[in-house]
């Protein structure tokens, strides 16, 4: 169960040549998949391409019309290899995943498809997952083009660019027999906006012939004497056959400007960004027109001499805007600019960020730099901070004739800075953290607990929702070295000690690379840690889509596979597996005996509860449609009694929900604020059981809520009304006794 639906939009894939296509821009890359007659699609999900392997799963009816084949690779190395059906056959084939952690992972599949090269067009379509808000490492993509020769598409987010791209890689790849990578930015997975469609286009060769009619040309395998040619074959005739066709069908694209003498070189992807920024400075209008000529790489590797070249050669100054490090276009304009004996000057990192994501504030800066440098009449007047009416960037309406005449004003307001900074002592800082009732939470107080008992232990972490238990409340982990790589990256700890040492890695991992780099790998080399497995029932951190383990029944795919099963198979002989991760005092004595039993070998704990967010995605419309309908249901909650809680909130330190949190106690002898439950609480009970669990206090209870009751439940609640008013009757009155 993915964490969004796609059945209603997934219908305007249907859409013939001439209508009008509204969405969004992944949803328009498997429009633009169907219409280039792609004979397969694979990948692995992963922000920000996620979205389009759940769409591609709620349009398995349409791609089974067309003849498409889609699955969801077991991880990106799975995918890559895919793309092997494109070697022999002239079938096109499109995988995607997350960058840069999926293309590391599809490395040695991807450097040997690159090597023999293609016959069909091959695509790989990767979230190039850079910037502020990433999740990753910061890397690019462009390395990976680089070294495996494989042709590097960054188009401008636009619907119309996107699908134009696709379409363009296809063709590209078949011109020169190389697989191409297409880059999305986030911003272009998510855009909305229009095109044009073209009819969907069956498979001109489907896989059913290939298997029926089999090829096998050996100069295409990556073996001696061939793989010393194919490097050859890459220089001499693949790299000149792309930079035809790019050239030909005129890929990257040219913007005349009315400043001859200046330009801007950009990758395809930062387009709006330098529109926007280039807009602020009075430079370019609301269509999008610039005053400064620009040359848009649609196609960032190879890189076209001649066109460089051709853009550079009249101007005293030209500004590359090249995101991220290292400056890999920047060194290889200046090699062509100066072989070719052109003195333009090629300005970059000079002027903008070495590193990090170039946003319009970004971008403007150095756009007013390189002009201050190279053109400064083309600088808007700057007023003096002190006339400055705020903080925002505004275009005085007072003049509107000229450039020159135009007045921005982007001074900050006086003390901004130290403001921010007065704020930042006022305002706690927000760790990202698990979701309210999250499955897991329990799992790292468990933890917590057994070392407050046994010890602090060496934690290796893993990718996906688990790693949160590295930020407070509970600070656990040293280590994160890739999904599924938890087990892993604690082999070199396999040696004598006090103290065992723990991993941890979720279902999604475990079945991704963990089962065999993890525990057979802990098997074969006779590991004494603890392996803690987390199964969830699905990818969670990844969308909630479903994988091996998965609980929930699937048309298309195997799911009610155990892991315990798997991990016995490899030779596990500690096992223990729990049913109910909320039971915190039964997690904490489980692990507890795997750290201190006698036992040699690996110690492998599954700790099995579903997915709070995907519990809750399958279960509120049930919920809400039995309540609608007038049945009784009951929905389960959690409270703080504000009289019993002595507010040192212990459990708060150990649970970290978002649900729970404090107020004031309103007892003036109560000066600490106690702990509260908010309207949030799913009812999973982990504060409760944490609190049970550490023995810290009575303090917290369960509610059941009751819609549409019946008369027994009202006749249950008038009595416990009366006995609980009697009570305190009693208590008031003992109250009074004692005052008098």
């Amino acid at each position: 169960m993915a964490e969004r639906s796609f059945k209603k939009e997934v219908q305007q894939l249907r859409i013939g040549a001439g209508e009008e296509f509204r969405g969004e821009g992944i949803l328009a890359v498997t429009k633009a998949l169907l219409q280039s007659g792609v004979g397969y699609v694979a990948g692995y999900q992963g922000s920000p391409i996620s979205h389009l392997m759940d769409v591609l799963a709620d349009a398995q009816e349409i791609l089974d019309e067309l003849g498409v084949h889609f699955e969801a690779s077991a991880s990106e190395a799975t995918a890559a290899a895919t793309l092997a059906a494109s070697v022999m056959y002239p079938i096109r084939g499109a995988v995607t995943w997350k960058s840069t952690v999926g293309t590391n992972v599809a490395s040695d599949a991807l450097a040997n498809l690159a090597s023999g090269g293609v016959t069909g067009g091959a695509l790989v379509i990767v979230g190039e997952d850079y910037g502020e808000g990433s999740s990753i490492m910061q890397e690019r993509t462009h390395a990976f083009a680089m070294k495996s020769q494989i042709w590097l598409l960054d188009p401008r987010p636009n619907l119309e660019s996107m699908v134009k791209a696709v379409e363009d890689g296809f063709q590209l790849s078949e011109a020169s027999n190389t697989p191409v990578i297409l880059q999305l930015r986030i911003r272009g997975c998510h855009v909305h906006g229009r095109f044009i469609a073209k009819d969907n286009q069956r498979p001109a060769f489907t896989l059913r012939q290939a298997l029926e009619n089999p090829v096998r040309d050996v100069s295409r395998i990556v073996l001696p004497p061939a793989s010393f040619l194919h490097e050859h074959e890459k220089i001499t005739s693949r790299w000149p056959a792309a930079a035809e066709f790019i050239k030909v069908k005129q890929l990257n694209e040219f913007f005349e400007g009315d400043q001859k003498d200046i330009g801007i070189i950009l990758q395809g992807g930062l387009y709006n960004g330098v529109i926007r920024s280039l807009q602020l400075l009075g430079l370019a209008d609301h269509f999008g027109n610039s005053r400064i000529p620009l040359y848009v790489m649609n196609i960032t590797y190879p890189v076209i001499d001649d066109e460089v070249q051709a853009f550079c050669r009249d101007k005293k100054a030209v500004l590359l805007i090249e995101e991220g490090q290292p400056n890999y276009i920047e060194q290889n304009l200046n090699t062509i600019l100066r072989q070719a004996g052109i003195a333009t000057a090629l300005a970059g990192k000079d002027y903008l960020p070495v590193a990090g994501e170039y946003t319009t504030v970004a971008i403007r800066d150095g756009l007013q730099g390189f002009l201050a440098a190279h053109k400064r009449e083309l600088l808007p007047v700057i007023r003096p901070a002190n006339e400055d009416v705020g903080a925002r960037m505004s275009v005085s309406q007072a003049a509107r004739p000229t450039v020159k005449e135009r007045i921005i004003t982007f001074q900050p307001t006086p003390n901004s800075s130290a403001a921010a900074d007065g704020l930042a002592h006022v305002v706690p800082a927000r760790p990202a953290g698990f979701c309210t009732g999250c499955p897991e939470r329990p799992v790292f107080s468990a933890l917590t607990l057994a070392q407050k008992n046994l010890g602090d232990h060496h934690i290796a972490c893993d990718i996906g929702c688990h790693l949160f238990s590295i930020l407070p409340p509970f600070n656990l982990g040293a280590t994160t070295m890739g999904y599924g790589l938890g087990a892993s990256s604690i082999a070199a700890f396999n040696v004598p000690s006090a103290k065992r040492p723990i991993s941890i890695m979720g279902d999604g991992g475990f079945w991704h690379n963990g089962l065999a780099s993890g525990v057979g790998n802990a098997v074969f080399n006779k590991y004494d840690g603890v392996i803690i497995i987390i199964d969830n029932f699905y990818s969670a951190a990844t969308g909630g889509q479903d994988i091996l383990s998965s609980r929930a029944g699937n048309t298309h795919r195997s799911t009610n596979n155990s892991i315990e099963n798997a991990v016995r198979g490899v030779g596990v002989k500690w096992l223990r597996t729990l049913d109910r991760t909320y039971d915190v005092a039964k997690v904490q004595a489980t692990i507890e005996e795997a750290l201190t039993t006698s036992e040699k070998g690996p110690k492998v704990i599954i700790a099995q509860s579903e997915c709070m967010l995907n519990k809750q995605r399958r279960e509120k419309p049930l919920f809400n449609k039995a309540v609608k309908d007038g049945q009784r249901v009951i929905k389960e909650r959690f409270g703080v009694d504000p009289d019993v809680c002595n507010g040192d909130h212990a459990c708060i330190r150990l649970s970290g929900c978002p649900s729970l949190t404090v107020k004031d106690s309103g007892d003036p002898l109560k000066e600490d604020p106690v702990a509260h439950i908010d309207n949030s609480c799913v009812g999973c009970g982990n504060c409760g059981e944490v609190a049970h669990a550490a023995v810290l206090c009575p303090s917290f209870y369960r509610a059941d809520l009751v819609h549409n009751p019946s008369r027994w439940d009202r006749f249950l609640a008038r009595m416990r009304g009366r006995f609980i008013h009697y009570l305190q009757s009693r208590r008031d009155a003992g109250m009074n006794e004692c005052s008098l």
